[in-house]
C-alpha cells in the first residue's frame, strides 16, 4: 500500500505543481507585462492564452485532484492518519481554488478568448482583467499550500 501511495501522491504533486507554476507566472509576470500594453495587445495576448490554457491545463488539475484524492484514501487505508489529513487539506485547498477559477476566472477567460478570436477590443477590457488578477494571488496561495501539504505528506 505505501508505494501505491507514494506514487498517487507524487502523481499528484506533479499535477499540482504545473497549476501552482501557472498561476504564479501570472502572478509575478504576466500581470506586470499585461499593465504595461495597450488593450488590443492586452486582449489578444491573454484571450489567446486562456484559448490555450483552457484546453491543456484541465488535465494537469484533474489528475492533481483525483491524485490527491487517491492519496488522501490511500494514507488512511494504510493506516497513516496523518498523511491522509494533509493530503484531505490538499484536497480541500485544491476544491475551494477550483470554486475561484470557476466562478471568477473561467468566465473572464471565455470573454477574453471571444474576443481575442474575433478580432475586438471589449470596452471593460481592463475591468475584466483586474478583476481577474484580483484573485490570481490567492489562487497562487491555494496551490501552493495544497503541493506542500502534499509534499510533507510523503514524509510523515
Amino acid at each position: 500500500m505505501d508505494i501505491v501511495f507514494t506514487f498517487a501522491a507524487i502523481l499528484g504533486i506533479l499535477s499540482v505543481a504545473v497549476i501552482f507554476g501557472t498561476d504564479v507566472l501570472a502572478a509575478a509576470v504576466l500581470r506586470s507585462a499585461y499593465a504595461d500594453v495597450d488593450d488590443r495587445t492586452l486582449v489578444q495576448s491573454a484571450g489567446r492564452g486562456h484559448y490555450y490554457g483552457d484546453r491543456r491545463l484541465p488535465a494537469a488539475g484533474i489528475t492533481g485532484v483525483v491524485m490527491s484524492v487517491a492519496a488522501c484514501v490511500l494514507a488512511f487505508a494504510g493506516g497513516s492518519p496523518t498523511a491522509g489529513v494533509l493530503a484531505a487539506l490538499a484536497v480541500a485547498l485544491l476544491l475551494v481554488w477550483l470554486v475561484l477559477f470557476a466562478r471568477i476566472a473561467k468566465p473572464i477567460n471565455k470573454t477574453l478568448t471571444d474576443a481575442a478570436l474575433a478580432d475586438v477590443v471589449p470596452a471593460n477590457a481592463r475591468a475584466l482583467q483586474r478583476r481577474w488578477e484580483s484573485i490570481i494571488d490567492v489562487r497562487a496561495v491555494l496551490q501552493g499550500l495544497a503541493l506542500l501539504a502534499m509534499c510533507v505528506s510523503l514524509v510523515v
